[in-house]
């Protein structure tokens, strides 16, 4: 799906393409696979071991040879003398001979000379011999060695993102460390000598600070780590002072507020003060226009710097749109951000040819499972309120006419 653009402006998908042209994935380093979680592979891993590491049986049962039950039935029991039993986590060097069985658990290995294994449930124990009253196949209830891996084979691929249950495959395939690309250190600026943290008292003209705890709470949603994140007077030496010291303890550092053209966005200024090379300033995005974002140097590094604007809503959908992808970019992740896609359930007007992110209610209908987007007032950029009902972000494409209700869109997840 396209998206429209002004003049002078960079559109939404250019700006997402700049990330990753301009953003280099932060240095490799080796983990154990228990202090990777959250982070990013760098290199192709493959298994260590075959799984299953050794013929085993999948259930609790009897380790028997299956010629001895081909003429057992219901009719004509097979009566087979117990001759071992094998715990999960033992062995035993005993072959099971014909017209014998051992008694095996789940997950133990299969003695020598058994080829399947009787469910308990099917078998009459007696004191020390078992009777079976159904033939079996060979590898029955038998997990042979190699079946789900060989010892080499690949798991993952360097781009791919680690959650709890890729550590267990890794571990479970006996591999112990990889290497993986960090997290990326953040510092956040928040700017506006209006703003105070709520809970102080306000003097006229002032206002409760909504930014510092939204950015502060979406970072930590994704486990991201905070360097710090401080208020910064609308001064230009104290902008310049703050991201100097931003640019040496950082991997991205992100601004809110002071990115336009009043007299007290010091954003722009102060970064090219500092040498880092602006790429954008404006897109076609409504909301959220006034999005700066450049690149310094520091020790071999390119520090993405993105200057999102002061009113909340824009700063929602910096995060969840524009600072989500220089994060993957700076971590190594491939994958694409997880847009859903889902029918208007009302007609959405055009803004201005700029494209529009709209926040929104997700309902699944119970009987179809058909998704729809729902619409929420309050969406002017200075408004927040709604995120008490908002599940999604939808894109809205610019357009010369209304997108009727039905159009399908593409969605984030904001839960």
């Amino acid at each position: 799906m396209a998206c429209g653009t002004t003049q002078g402006l960079l559109s939404v998908a250019d700006a997402l393409a700049t990330y990753r042209r301009v953003l280099a994935p932060l240095s490799e380093q080796e983990l154990p696979i228990e202090a990777a979680l959250g982070q990013v592979l760098a290199e192709t891993v493959r298994a260590a071991v075959d799984l299953p590491l050794f013929d085993q049986s999948a259930v609790d049962g009897y380790a028997v040879r299956s010629e001895d039950l081909q003429c057992a039935s219901p009719q004509r029991p097979v009566t087979l003398t117990l001759s071992g039993e094998i715990p999960a986590g033992q062995s035993t060097a005993r072959a099971v001979a014909p017209g014998c069985a051992m008694r095996i658990l789940t997950g133990a290995p299969v003695p020598a000379g058994a080829d399947t294994i009787v469910r308990q449930e099917w078998v009459v124990r007696e004191g020390g011999v078992v009777r079976v009253e159904r033939a079996l196949a060979p590898v029955t209830d038998l997990r042979l060695r190699g079946e789900e891996l060989r010892c080499g084979a690949v798991l993952a691929d360097p781009g791919l993102r680690l959650d709890a249950g890729r550590l267990a495959a890794l571990a479970m395939a006996g591999v112990s460390q990889v290497k993986v690309h960090p997290r990326a250190r953040v510092t956040v600026l928040v700017t506006g000598d209006e703003v105070k943290p709520v809970g102080e008292l306000l003097a006229p003209g002032q206002i409760f600070d909504a930014n510092g705890p939204l950015v502060r709470g979406w970072l930590a949603q994704r486990g991201q780590p905070l360097v710090r994140c401080c208020v910064v007077a609308d001064r230009f030496e104290n902008m310049c002072e703050a991201l100097a010291q931003a640019l040496e303890e950082s991997d991205a550092i992100i601004t809110t507020g002071g990115v336009s053209v009043g007299d007290r966005d010091h954003v722009p200024d102060a970064a090219e003060r500092l040498g880092l090379t602006r790429h954008f300033w404006k897109l076609a995005q409504k909301p959220g226009k006034p999005l700066w974002f450049g690149t310094g140097a520091q020790a071999g590094r390119s520090i993405p710097l993105i200057g999102l604007p002061g009113n909340p809503a824009a700063v929602l959908v910096g995060l969840a749109v524009h600072v989500a992808a220089v994060i993957r970019a700076l971590e190594g992740e491939d994958a694409e951000p997880e847009w859903g896609y889902a029918a208007l359930q009302e007609d959405a007007m055009p803004a201005d040819q700029r494209d529009q992110w709209l926040r929104m209610q997700l309902r699944t209908d119970p009987l179809s499972g058909t998704a729809t987007l729902a619409p929420l007032p309050r969406q002017a950029s200075h408004m927040l309120s709604n995120m008490m009902a908002a599940d999604v972000l939808a894109w809205v494409p610019a357009s010369e006419e209304a997108w009727r209700a039905g159009s399908v869109v593409r969605w984030l997840a904001l839960r």
